[in-house]
Order: structure tokens, then C-alpha cells, then sequence
């Protein structure tokens, strides 16, 4: 019989290197809205995809709804992050830059609210994902990679090359 050895749990990213992490994209993501010319931002398409404004919106909603929701449990959207809304209130590249930077500062106050022990905790995001915390804030940040990629598309199919994905400075 082999003697039983006490384990370390050996933690491989911490909560502040996961938003850092984050951060980072954010900041790419910021740079494609910037690099857009501010007509295409919002009118050009390529086949049934929608407006990178409009995926903008989505990332900023699931951002800004989504983390705040983790910590609160109160999932509603307001009007200048609800992307599905008729009527947007956010209409100039202006408008989404300075809403995008309102979700990067209210996802470094709620952020700290995580407590360990919740990044494990099930819940239901939006009232229908149900995953674990860590799990929704991956698939929070897989989305804005995705959709920046379409981000890539148009815009090097505008004849603009994109900003170098690497660079999360």
C-alpha cells in the first residue's frame, strides 16, 4: 500500500490574471472599432452579418449585463447595452467608444466583487445559460474573440488592415 501524499492544489491563472487577460482583448477589440470609418461601423455588411456596431453592442451587453449580473444576480439589460433594441441610443462610433469604455470601468468595479469561491458557483446568466461562473466569463470572452474576428473580415475586406491581434497593450 503507497502512502497517501497530501496534494497541493496548485492554482494555474488567478482572477486577476484572467482580467487582465481580458483587458487585453478588450483593447484590440476597442482598436477594430476605431479603425472602422464611422459610415461602415454602421451600414456595412458582408452577407447576412450583421454591422459590427451591432456585434460591438452584443459584446458590450454580455460584458457589461453579464459580469455585473454574476456578482448581483439581476440580469437586465439597459438601454444603451440592449443590442436587440429597436432603436438604438448609440448611433456614432463616438457614442459606442465612449459606452465600450463605460463597460470596461464597470467590469473593474464588479470584477473585485467575485469571490473566489463563486467563480465555481452555478448560475443562470440572462435567465436561460445556466454554467458555472468561470465557465460563462470564458464563453464572455470567447464571444468578443469571435466576434472581433468578423471585425478582421470587414474590415480587411474595407482595404483596412486591422490592428495586430497580438498587441494587448
Amino acid at each position: 500500500m503507497e502512502n497517501a501524499q497530501a496534494t497541493e492544489t496548485v492554482q494555474i491563472i488567478s482572477p486577476e490574471e484572467l482580467l487582465e487577460n481580458w483587458l487585453g482583448h478588450r483593447r484590440v477589440t476597442r482598436r477594430v472599432i476605431e479603425a472602422f470609418p464611422e459610415d461602415s461601423l454602421f451600414h456595412y455588411t458582408i452577407g447576412s452579418m450583421r454591422t459590427f456596431a451591432h456585434i460591438a453592442k452584443e459584446i458590450m451587453g454580455i460584458t457589461g449585463i453579464g459580469v455585473k449580473g454574476i456578482v448581483t444576480n439581476e440580469w437586465q439589460f439597459t438601454p444603451e447595452l440592449d443590442y436587440n433594441a429597436k432603436e438604438s441610443i448609440v448611433n456614432t462610433k463616438a457614442e459606442l467608444l465612449a459606452v465600450w469604455d463605460k463597460v470596461t470601468e464597470d467590469l473593474l468595479v464588479w470584477w473585485p466583487q467575485i469571490t473566489p469561491q463563486r467563480f465555481r458557483e452555478k448560475t443562470v446568466a440572462f435567465g436561460m445559460y445556466e454554467d458555472t461562473v468561470y465557465g460563462m466569463l470564458l464563453y464572455y470572452i470567447d464571444n468578443e474573440i469571435h466576434h472581433r474576428g468578423q471585425g478582421y473580415v470587414y474590415l480587411r475586406s474595407l482595404g483596412i488592415e486591422p490592428p495586430a491581434f497580438w498587441d494587448r497593450s
